[in-house]
């Protein structure tokens, strides 16, 4: 039957929001003012049905009467200069489909086959064909994933012969041949293809594609984490591997809150009346530099899918997210080949993050954006999420002999092939061609139907095991699964979204919304009424087999049959070499401001790692689930940026959870081991200020780093003794984390980028009133306020203002982590007396910026007066991470409070509307807090139109 088409656009008299934010785009990143009107209209493709039925759907299912028309096979835009069509490409995700399919239905249309959602862009003015592809290549049309319609589809549906499983002679390759076959999918090196063919040689028979696949994925540096699991040489010196370091030193903090630590797809940790919480911070940086909105959109819904599968199942309560970018006004010549531009990946995330989580219902309210030159290349996209369930289920599962293996979710396609492999390598100026099947698109509503799902069977003991569908699809969640059982899986019966697929993409997909379960089979008819009940898809895939082997069969055939042993414990161990670079940077210090104190503060205010990112922050729902005790911002003006998340999951209880982080990669590109004792600190710090009990506080790593060079290596090397040390000196774990080393890029040429190495902590943990927490607006005039913790103000590299100033040191701020551990306690303590009034702590920008963001918040001004042996700019912009800013109630005696720890009274607020600085008896200069406002504001709205 033909394929009847729906438009769909708002009435003329309203705003076309879409088609507004693209001419936003067209001119403020292609300067291109020829166009002067851009309207938009949803098409919407149907097969199997009538045209009056088509008829009915568009007007009570595709479109609202109330503020929108709508046409049948027909054009609904009539008058424009130019109309472009824009979809998804065949074969990639559509997340609106499964939905308009299930509705139909519904509605009693019964007939639909199949479906299909677009766009049509129509162009107004008196712009060339030139300007009009720049739109399409650059802002419109992602090549990776979408296409330009250019004529009506005949059919919808997919269809195809299964492809057949291939033979890889793999017995009889010589080296050059192995580094072929590994070369673009399979980022193995030599020494691990030679193992592969010994093994083969040894079971005397080549392996099927689907085995090389499997073997590619597990021993993969995204799924293996070899880097951190290799010996190391440092500057000639062994060394334990990375991960263990960090293993042993969470082992020897023995915290009483932790329940479970880098054992499952979370850390977990007690909270009260017999509950956890648990928390992961993954990454998505190469899906996300190739297709910026999907490839952000999964890493959300990952990291959900890692709560959802720790333990026998939580729920998700919070949403973080981390990103880097270069600059977004850097110039186009300034990008490298096969790269996209700055400012649309920028855009283009902070879309996939929001859609994802505010479709979900879940709350985005913990976060920040870093900028440097040398994420050009490729960016940083760092998200996670935290979530609550039963103590009691706080323990990872085991598949037992005899269980069925069941899929529940999404269905099966071509989304995220090689995936795992791809996240693993250099990203070059080939990446966007050759990798383009590992951008997925995701469906935040499957994921929420699921969610629902499986917190029932959590609830009503249904589950042995559970993991998430992540890199490597079913070969990564049943090959983890069953590694100390052995699994038997049956491809056939896994639901696809179309036909053609050969058996080792079915296995290897990284389709989104699925997760892998062992289930008993005298349980699996509720498990599977359940997920009918929330419309979830379920499918008995297979069975835990107790054989100690990978087997997978495709219409009676066995595609796949590996020792588990040889899987999980075959990679070859590996020794690699570190060796320090040398800094080749001469120090240059800055002039003394003198005069001009207005226009280096201004300067600081807007710049891009200091600015207020409000217009990110107001596009996700901080306060859906009702949980947001202290939002994102705050203050009687609202404007003033919180340090902290504090939430209350438990409707009607006083007890709460803090959520916060830290990371500075400037300070990394100087000196590692500082920039990281750096980023520790900030995310302890953060969580302190608002009033965290830093006795009640884990940690989680991310490290994403440039490929492990010897040079890049070292630098690693230094960040993990900076954790290990940072937590033997204060006795907080990490319990979780994540590495991600492959932000390299290789031109043609041969010419290298490096991005800034990045270690993200994260911070979580428990508070037992969240009425004693604190926000960072002033609330008094004439209230006290004071510094406290200790800083060296010499110690200005990696701060903004050497950034403003062309300036370089590579002294850069070096935490005193024994004196930090007591001022904490000292903060912490004052918070429970009451002493504290607002609090904030010094980070980007430094002691200037802090005070100007609480002045924001508490609508008031302030005056402080510098000692006289102080450099005064230095005084100002210093960044050393563990100092705060805090104002004291007038009946409290500093002395008493901070006992033991570095304080020093910086002056009081005033109701004058200005920062005033005074230095030996003399007031330094002045400048008005709506100014530092508008500058701070600035730049963020000049990259989002706000």
């Amino acid at each position: 039957m033909a394929v009847q088409e729906v438009r769909v656009m708002n009435l003329p008299q309203l705003d076309d929001s879409r088609g507004n934010s693209l001419l936003y785009e067209i001119r403020t990143a292609l300067n291109i003012t020829s166009i002067n009107k851009v309207l938009t209209a949803k098409v919407y493709r149907l097969e199997g049905i009538s045209a009056g039925e088509a008829d009915f759907l568009a007007r009570e299912l595709l479109s609202e009467k109330i503020f929108q028309i709508y046409s049948v096979n027909e054009a609904i835009i009539k008058d424009a200069n130019n109309l472009v069509e824009v979809a998804y490409k065949p074969g990639v995700m559509n997340p609106e489909v499964s939905s308009i399919l299930k509705a139909a239905a519904d509605l009693g249309v019964t007939g639909l086959l199949a479906a299909d959602s677009s766009y049509e862009y129509a162009f107004y003015g008196s712009f060339s064909e030139g300007e009009l592809n720049q739109v399409l290549s650059k802002l419109l049309v992602n090549e990776t994933v979408e296409r330009v319609i250019l004529e009506k589809p005949a059919i919808l549906l997919i269809e195809g012969q299964t492809g057949i499983t291939e033979i890889v002679p793999i017995r009889c390759m010589n080296d050059e041949e192995l580094m072929k076959l590994s070369r673009d999918k399979l980022f193995l090196n030599l020494e691990e293809m030679r193992a592969i063919a010994d093994y083969f040689k040894q079971i005397d028979r080549d392996p099927t594609d689907c085995e090389i696949e499997t073997l590619a994925q597990t021993w993969s540096e995204h799924c293996g984490h070899k880097t951190f699991k290799s010996h190391l040489i440092v500057n000639g010196q062994t060394k334990k591997p990375l991960l263990k370091r960090l293993q042993e030193s969470t082992a020897s903090a023995n915290h009483p809150l932790v329940l479970s630590a880098f054992e499952d797809n979370s850390g977990v940790i007690a909270f009260y009346d017999d509950l956890a919480i648990c928390g992961k911070v993954e990454t998505h940086n190469s899906p996300s530099a190739i297709e910026p909105y999907g490839g952000a959109m999964t890493g959300s819904g990952g990291v959900f899918r890692d709560i959802m599968g720790t333990g026998k199942g939580a729920k998700v309560i919070s949403s973080t997210d981390m990103f880097c970018f270069a600059p977004p006004d850097t110039v186009q010549e300034d990008i490298p080949v096969g790269c996209l531009h700055p400012g649309y990946l920028f855009r283009r995330v902070v879309a996939g993050v929001r859609d994802y989580g505010n479709r979900m219902g879940i709350p985005t309210n913990n976060g920040s954006v870093h900028f440097h030159r040398d994420f050009r290349a490729k960016p940083t996209i760092i998200v996670g999420a935290y979530g609550i369930m039963p103590a009691a289920a706080a323990q990872k599962g085991s598949p037992l002999a005899g269980d069925i293996a069941i899929i529940v979710g999404g269905r099966t396609g071509k989304d995220g092939i090689h995936g795992a492999t791809f996240s693993s390598g250099e990203m070059t100026h080939r990446t966007m061609n050759v990798n383009s099947s590992a951008v997925q698109i995701g469906n935040a509503i499957e994921e929420k139907r699921l969610s629902d799902a499986l917190l029932i069977a959590r609830d009503e003991d249904l589950i042995n095991a559970i993991t998430d569908c992540g890199a490597g699809g079913f070969a990564s969640a049943f090959g983890e699964m069953g590694q100390d059982i052995g699994v038997e899986i049956q491809l056939d019966r896994a639901p696809l979204k179309y036909s053609g697929l050969a058996p080792w993409e079915i296995w290897l997909s990284e389709s989104q919304e699925r997760m892998a379960l062992s289930v008993p089979p005298e349980k699996l008819d509720r498990l599977l009424q359940i997920c009918r009940d929330h419309n979830v898809e379920a499918t008995a895939v297979g069975r835990f087999t107790g054989s100690g082997k990978l087997e997978v069969f495709y219409g009676g055939n066995c595609v796949c049959n590996l020792d588990m042993n040889f899987l999980h414990n075959g990679l070859p161990d590996r020794t690699m070499i570190a060796k320090q670079k040398g800094l080749k940077q001469a120090p240059k210090e800055p002039c003394f401001p003198n005069g001009n104190w207005d226009v280096v503060c201004s300067e600081i205010m807007q710049h891009h790692n200091v600015c207020s990112k409000e217009p990110i922050v107001r596009v996700y729902d901080h306060g859906v689930q009702g949980s947001n005790v202290l939002p994102p911002f705050a203050g009687v003006t609202g404007k003033a940026p919180n340090d902290a998340v504090i939430l209350a999951p438990v409707p009607g209880k006083k007890y709460g959870a803090v959520i916060a982080h830290g990371m500075n990669p400037v300070l990394n590109t100087i000196d590692p081991y500082a920039g990281s004792i750096w980023a520790a600190a900030e995310a302890v710090s953060n969580a302190v200020a608002a009033g965290a009990n830093p006795d009640e506080l884990v940690l989680i790593d991310n490290f994403i780093w440039p490929y492990p060079d010897e040079e890049s290596l070292y630098d690693l090397d230094r960040a993990v003794d900076a954790c290990t040390d940072f937590v033997q000196a204060t006795g907080m774990p990490f319990i979780s984390g994540k590495d991600s080393l492959s932000s390299t890029y290789r031109s043609a040429d041969g010419s290298v980028i490096k991005i800034p190495p990045v270690l993200c902590v994260s911070c979580f943990g428990r508070i037992n009133d969240i009425s004693a927490t604190v926000s960072s607006d002033f609330k008094n005039h004439n209230g006290r306020v004071y510094l406290v913790g200790l800083r060296d103000i010499k110690q200005m590299g990696g701060s903004t203002y050497f950034d403003i100033t062309d300036s370089f040191s590579p002294d850069v701020p070096l935490v005193d982590v024994k004196q930090f551990k007591q001022t904490i306690a000292a903060l912490h303590q004052a918070g429970i007396d009451g002493a504290v009034q607002s609090c904030h702590d010094i980070s980007e920008g430094g002691l200037l910026a802090a005070l100007a963001e609480m002045c924001f918040g508490g609508n008031m001004g302030i005056s402080i007066d510098i000692p006289g042996d102080n450099r005064a700019d230095y005084f100002l912009f210093n960044e050393t991470a563990g100092c705060f800013v805090v104002e004291l109630t007038d009946d409290v005696n500093p002395e008493e409070i901070f006992k033991g720890t570095s304080f020093l009274q910086l002056g009081h607020t005033t109701t004058q509307l200005d920062l005033t600085v005074n230095q030996a008896g003399q007031k330094l200069f002045e400048v008005k807090i709506e100014q530092l406002f508008e500058t701070w504001q600035k730049p963020m709205k000049e990259v989002f139109g706000a």
